[in-house]
């Protein structure tokens, strides 16, 4: 009995951090650089689904080539979806705007394209980076990028 008892205690022991890891997830944080269409979508469709299937947050930091996506003046390009059907990008991470989801811009982006902070779609934030790391860093998000 006390072998079983060691052996059950255990086992607890080593689950249980899995288990409450697994509870206490709050969220994804996305990271988008690439200006490929497809891979800013696959982006959102993951973001889509942790945000509306999961009910959870949602933070979206866009780089590089994908802070173009932020703009206002930047065309939304179609991506053809398995169905056959189309989506742009621009106008998903916007759906995911208003659901929800947490949209920032790398600080370095706008003066390196020559642009300031009226130039972003409404409700999108120059990030902080050190509250851009404080989140990469929240063992209750998840991180991915694109």
């Amino acid at each position: 009995m006390k072998h079983l008892l060691t052996k059950v205690l255990v086992v607890t022991a080593l689950a249980a951090p899995s288990i409450i890891s697994a509870q206490e997830l709050k969220g994804l944080n996305v990271l988008i650089t690439s200006s490929d269409a497809q891979t800013q979508m696959m982006g959102m469709v993951l973001s889509s689904s942790v945000l509306n299937d999961q009910k959870k947050a949602v933070n979206i930091t866009l780089c590089g080539p994908a802070g173009a996506l932020a703009l206002k003046d930047s065309p939304a390009v179609e991506v053809k979806k398995p169905d056959g059907s189309t989506a742009k990008p621009k106008m998903v991470l916007q759906g995911l705007m208003k659901a929800g989801a947490i949209v920032q811009i790398c600080p370095l982006y706008l003066p390196n394209v020559g642009k300031d902070a009226n130039a972003l779609v409404e409700g999108i934030l120059v990030a902080k980076p050190p509250m851009v790391a404080k989140g990469l860093t929240d063992p209750s998000f998840n991180n991915i990028s694109f």
